[in-house]
């Protein structure tokens, strides 16, 4: 027997009073007050706990607005257009009055099967970068080619501290040779010293004792 039928039944069938009861029971007079005349209008079935959900929900989305959502994806897919959330809401603005947001959309095109799922993928959360441990420890260089204003096309080479994240050098070129790297090298290596290891696309560079024994790791 749940606690409410057992008021109910104490107060109509027992005559007890609902304050002996609140101060036996820890519970309020209002309370039992609100089970007996709950009891008195639909029985012991209106006792029971009412649902706390919403009658409505403000963001749903009505049918017609999420047939059209089904409609334009597979219209966009079908021509080989975007077909993305947001796309489909920016084609919805002439359409509806009230355009849904791109979660909603997207959580439609989900629950009707629009969206493939892709278990290949990685999630973010699994991928953990490597960082050296100390300053000077590693530093990273990499070459980007880069366009100008003019069309002209230039390589650009950045050196940084892969524990801080300094950038320790970043020099510009139209074409970068050996030298020219060596060159920006030496030039942080004065300023910020030397790394113990370098890492580029090619290889990890080292140097043991000075600059003139650096050779390759193996």
């Amino acid at each position: 027997m749940s606690l409410g039928r057992y008021v109910v039944d104490a107060v109509l069938v027992e005559g007890r009073s609902p304050s002996e009861l609140a101060r036996q029971h820890g519970i309020s007079r209002s309370w039992i007050h609100q089970l007996v005349t709950r009891f008195k209008a639909g029985g012991y079935e209106a006792l029971e706990p009412r649902s706390r959900r919403p009658h409505s929900c403000a963001h749903q989305v009505d049918p017609q607005t999420e047939a059209l959502i089904l409609r334009l994806r597979d219209g966009l897919t079908a021509g080989g257009l975007d077909a993305g959330a947001r796309t489909i809401a920016h084609h919805l603005i002439p359409l509806v009055g009230q355009v849904p947001s791109i979660p909603t959309i997207w959580r439609i095109l989900s629950r009707q099967g629009r969206v493939k799922p892709q278990p290949h993928k990685r999630p973010k959360s699994s991928f953990i970068r490597f960082e050296a441990a100390l300053p000077n420890q590693l530093w990273q260089g990499d070459i980007t080619l880069w366009a100008l204003a003019d069309g002209t096309e230039v390589e650009i080479l950045n050196l940084i501290d892969d524990h801080s994240r300094l950038l320790v050098a970043s020099d510009a070129r139209l074409r970068f040779k050996a030298a020219d790297v060596l060159h920006s090298f030496v030039a942080a290596g004065q300023t910020w010293g030397l790394p113990e290891s370098l890492l580029t696309d090619i290889q990890t560079w080292w140097w043991p004792l000075e600059l003139g024994s650096v050779r390759p790791a193996v």
